[in-house]
């Protein structure tokens, strides 16, 4: 990596801290924190959400026919995201501890914290643990791969990649043959000896 792109890439790691920082701040005009992975509202904001529920009732007389008709294959796709889910979590239980790799938290990308909004109504709860779990195994499952091609191929391609992981960033050029002899064994060792607290920011 040239010294120009790893100062793009601190400043990517950068602009997502200030990133965090502003989300922080919202949390705090919206009422909320916080506490040991627990979200913790202000006095009264509970209340005020609770009577901006739709009833199931309203909610299901104003959705377009189209929703309703296509929520069975919408929700069909629970099947593969399941086989998917369990089967990279046995891919990694045997690979990575075979090649000495820290295994990925599921924990850190599979949420099921919307559930707690008292503004939502019970078919809006049930959306929202879908799409918190279809999208939490895809995140988990990315970082997976991830790990993987570091550890077995970390190249570059040639065509730009549409929103690479961060793992990316730090590989070796197309067309870097001497590079990749040489610093193959490196890129296996360092994610091997990652710091738990490095393995966890990813994360």
């Amino acid at each position: 990596m040239t010294h120009r792109m790893q100062e793009l890439a601190s400043e990517i790691v950068r602009l997502q801290v200030e990133l965090d920082r502003e989300i922080e701040a919202r949390r705090k005009i919206l009422g909320w924190r916080l506490k040991k992975r627990i979200v913790e509202f202000e006095h009264g904001i509970v209340f005020e959400h609770r009577r901006l529920r739709k009833s199931v009732r309203g909610f299901l007389a104003r959705s377009p026919i189209t929703t309703i008709i296509t929520a069975p294959v919408i929700y069909s796709l629970i099947v593969p995201m399941l086989i998917v889910d369990a089967w990279a979590s046995l891919y990694q239980a045997i690979c990575f501890r075979a090649y000495r790799i820290p295994r990925v938290s599921r924990g850190r990308y599979i949420m099921f914290d919307r559930r707690h909004l008292a503004y939502l109504n019970w078919i809006e709860a049930l959306n929202c643990l879908y799409c918190g779990y279809a999208n939490g195994v895809i995140a988990y499952v990315r970082e997976i791969g991830s790990r993987t091609e570091q550890y077995w191929c970390p190249i570059k391609h040639a065509l730009r990649v549409s929103d690479p992981h961060r793992r990316y960033y730090d590989f070796l050029e197309y067309g870097d043959a001497d590079g990749y002899r040489a610093r193959l064994d490196e890129f296996r060792k360092r994610l091997r000896d990652a710091p738990l607290e490095e393995v966890a920011q990813r994360d």
